[in-house]
């Protein structure tokens, strides 16, 4: 089944946008924390990293299931379990502001990633990376078949762009 794009992109105000990607977990929430906060887990969906992972901190990540085998710097800016996660990662194409926040329902858990973006003329290939990386996230968690990035892009390209103002 082809995977269909849900993000999506709202303007904050000053020429920036915020990037929203969803995902709901038959979970409670501490354990969709662990899975976006514990090494062993990120590494199954996301990458590996290391260092002391508390606000305030930078740790070193490197991204598995991209090309190549570069580490990049990921500063923890806020760090509040099991609901709220914000960093600043260091990429070549400049400091990417993420967050993740997790709520709690009697459904379940949902997460939403936020990329907070100064310039929104990346978001055709920034959104459909976020929507694999969490479809990845449901996967790993789920034990199915991890999904093919080729699936996303540049399929979804012109769905994210189309929601740019």
């Amino acid at each position: 089944m082809t995977p269909q794009p849900t993000g999506r992109l709202t303007a904050v105000g000053g020429g920036r946008y915020d990037l929203l990607v969803k995902r709901n977990f038959e979970a409670t929430g501490d354990d969709v924390w662990a899975s976006i906060t514990e090494p062993e887990r990120t590494a199954r969906w996301f990458g590996t990293w290391e260092g002391d992972g508390a606000a305030g901190n930078t740790v070193r990540l490197r991204m598995e299931f991209e090309e190549g085998d570069a580490w990049s710097e990921v500063r923890i800016e806020a760090c509040e379990p099991p609901n709220r996660l914000a960093l600043t990662v260091e990429t070549g194409m400049g400091a990417w502001r993420l967050e993740a926040l997790v709520e709690e329902s009697p459904a379940g858990a949902e997460l939403t990633l936020i990329h907070h973006l100064d310039d929104p003329g990346a978001v055709g290939s920034i959104g459909p990376g976020w929507e694999y990386y969490l479809d990845m996230l449901v996967a790993s968690r789920e034990g199915g078949d991890l999904p093919d990035f080729d699936d996303y892009y540049p399929a979804q390209a012109d769905y994210f762009t189309g929601q740019v103002a």
